[in-house]
């Protein structure tokens, strides 16, 4: 039985956000779209902000907030009357640069015409006298009371309801919801504010209760009834409680962190993801798993940026169900280089492939840049075949660490030198080679391909599939093209009765964590999850292949924050575009993967498969 995510009013604003009812009321006719925009957003307070309106109005925001004092005749803004300045008029903070956007774009507050702003004026003092000076200090502001983006809304004090209709056409007030209005006075409600703790204890973490959401929910569905928008005040502030704002179809998000509920809408169409295709994990036999028998053929295949994280991403994306998750010996795997905490994929795929840790960037060889023998190397010297496939450059650090030696990653003409007397059978990846100097004496060793699909798997010379199709992102043409060369190589490769060793690099799940697109991320990690099945089910009918599966390093520091599990739906939040020092799983599959339990540095893969060999360094 599918299992639901127990922060389901979360993972539901997803389902508003595909139905495009987020942004407004029914009533309101605006371009229906997929995501919120700031227009959601309401700057509480905000003249305590650093910069009054101008922060707010920089990041586009719906909505902002200013509360007045009548004082000897002056507008004054302050939170409380002790708070009341010399310099902070309502005239100095708002209206007057209010008058200057409006000039500037033609008569609207945005540049963009479809962007409306509602000043929300909030009385300290007694209504009638205090709304008297506002409107004779608004009459001097003709530009504002006329343009039809502004909406200039009351609260706070307010005079009687029904005096609502004296006033002038392009003043409104704020709602009550315990008021049943008439209907010409409802004609003046522009929106219904109300104080959150009327309806609900909660603190924003975790779960809104069940019972206080139905509250907040009759509410909503009030306001919405009426065909008005709807704010709560006094409203937990953080992310996780945004989300369910989204959800419930609050119309105006009440914010006092401006930048960060900012950043939050901006980057939602990057940190999150709805499955529109899934796949079905393979069911592993485990006749051999964790048994102590020879291992004549290796598959290492490599997520690059690949944490646990980006795996539960694609978990929770693909029905619960993955191919890794269906092997049984995992491990953690440290992955600091000799000379930085956190490392890149160089001497990430370097520690793998050779047992060293090397300095950030270098690739093949030890801090000391020496050259160490890789694990290509080593099992060609036992008459075993070779392959190397990535879903990124055929130059760049991790398939590179399994041919060359270099000192410097971005060195690609030295790893195609070193390619030229590298014992690989089988490179196919993305990579312009045939300009590179070396390309004359590469085409005297290999057969070079520019199409996975046009190439001649059946001849004996070694095979260069330098296909451009490896650069584009899974989702945007490159299709199953990793799945496919993985399964032409299994087959050449396999027909070696000496054994083989295949590594293939998911390149582009790092791609994602870097650009801090969730999307990419999840796609990417279900591609390459196609091949750790495929590796499993070649295992399963083969009895002496060992599969392993790791990652180099994680990228993003990705930390899940919602998802739903029947909706194959999942949502997160970067904290950096770089590495992170994480430890990465260690996944095994075959005879000898009982060795990569535990936990222990990167460079003990490389030594644990020795072993799993019987190979003497």
């Amino acid at each position: 039985m599918k299992r639901s995510f127990i922060n389901k009013s979360v993972s539901q604003c997803w389902l508003y956000l595909v139905l495009s009812l987020l942004i407004t009321a029914p009533s309101v006719a605006q371009k229906k779209q997929l995501f919120p925009t700031t227009a959601v957003a309401h700057s509480h307070n905000d003249y305590l902000q650093q910069f009054p309106f101008w922060q707010a109005y920089n990041e586009g925001f719906g909505s902002i907030e200013a509360d007045i004092f009548l004082r000897e005749g002056k507008l004054m803004v302050a939170h409380t009357a002790k708070e009341i300045g010399t310099e902070r008029t309502l005239e100095a903070l708002y209206l007057k640069p209010l008058q200057k956007v409006i000039d500037k774009n033609n008569g609207r507050v945005y540049a963009d015409s479809s962007r409306t702003l509602q000043l929300l004026i909030d009385l300290k003092t007694e209504a009638v006298p205090t709304l008297k000076a506002l409107l004779d200090e608004l009459s001097r502001y003709p530009s504002l009371t006329g343009s039809t983006t502004l909406g200039i809304v009351i609260t706070g004090n307010r005079p009687p309801v029904e005096s609502y209709g004296q006033y002038p056409s392009w003043l409104s007030f704020d709602g009550d919801l315990a008021i049943n209005y008439q209907p010409e006075a409802l004609k003046k409600v522009a929106l219904f504010s109300d104080n959150f703790a009327n309806y609900s204890k909660w603190n924003g973490k975790g779960r809104l209760p069940a019972a206080e959401k139905s509250k907040l929910d009759a509410a909503i569905a009030r306001a919405h009834g009426l065909q008005k928008k709807i704010r709560f005040w006094n409203a937990p502030d953080m992310v996780n409680s945004w989300y369910s704002y989204l959800d419930m179809g609050i119309d105006f998000i009440n914010t006092d962190h401006i930048e960060t509920l900012s950043r939050f809408i901006e980057t939602l169409p990057n940190r999150y993801y709805v499955a529109d295709a899934t796949h079905v994990a393979y069911k592993p036999a485990y006749r051999n798993d964790g048994l102590d028998k020879p291992v004549k053929n290796l598959i290492i295949l490599i997520g690059d940026g690949t944490g646990l994280a980006q795996w539960y991403a694609g978990y929770t994306a693909n029905n619960q169900s993955l191919n890794v998750f269906n092997m049984m010996q995992i491990g953690l795997s440290k992955t600091s280089s000799y000379d930085n905490y956190i490392t890149d994929s160089a001497p990430g795929a370097t520690a793998i492939s050779s047992g060293y840790k090397g300095n950030n960037r270098s690739v093949g060889v030890d801090h000391t840049g020496v050259a160490h023998p890789s694990l290509t190397e080593l099992v060609a010297r036992q008459g075993w075949k070779t392959g190397i496939i990535t879903s990124g450059d055929m130059r760049d650090a991790t398939p590179a660490a399994f041919y060359g030696h270099r000192a410097e990653r971005s060195d690609f003409p030295g790893m195609l030198k070193d390619l030229v007397n590298a014992p690989v059978d089988i490179l196919a990846g993305a990579g312009a080679i045939q300009k590179d100097p070396a390309y004359t004496d590469l085409v005297k060793k290999f057969v070079v391909s520019t199409s996975a699909s046009l190439a001649d798997w059946s001849q004996a010379k070694p095979l260069i599939i330098a296909d451009s199709l490896a650069a584009l992102r899974s989702a945007k043409g490159r299709n199953n093209w990793s799945l496919q060369v993985f399964e032409k190589s299994l087959q050449r490769l396999s027909k070696n009765k000496n054994g083989f060793l295949l590594m293939l690099e998911g390149a582009q799940i790092d791609h994602g964590g870097h650009a801090n697109v969730l999307p990419d991320v999840v796609t990417e990690l279900k591609d390459f999850d196609q091949v750790v099945g495929a590796a499993m089910r070649f295992a399963d009918s083969n009895g002496e292949t060992l599969v392993i599966v790791t990652g180099d390093h994680e990228t993003g520091g990705l930390t899940l924050t919602a998802g739903d599990y029947s909706r194959n739906f999942i949502s997160g939040q970067f904290s950096t575009g770089d590495h992170t020092a994480i430890p990465v799983p260690v996944f095994a599959y075959g005879p000898q993967s009982q060795l990569f339990r535990g936990v222990y540095e990167n460079t003990a893969i490389f030594h644990k498969i020795l072993k799993a060999l019987r190979l003497n360094k």
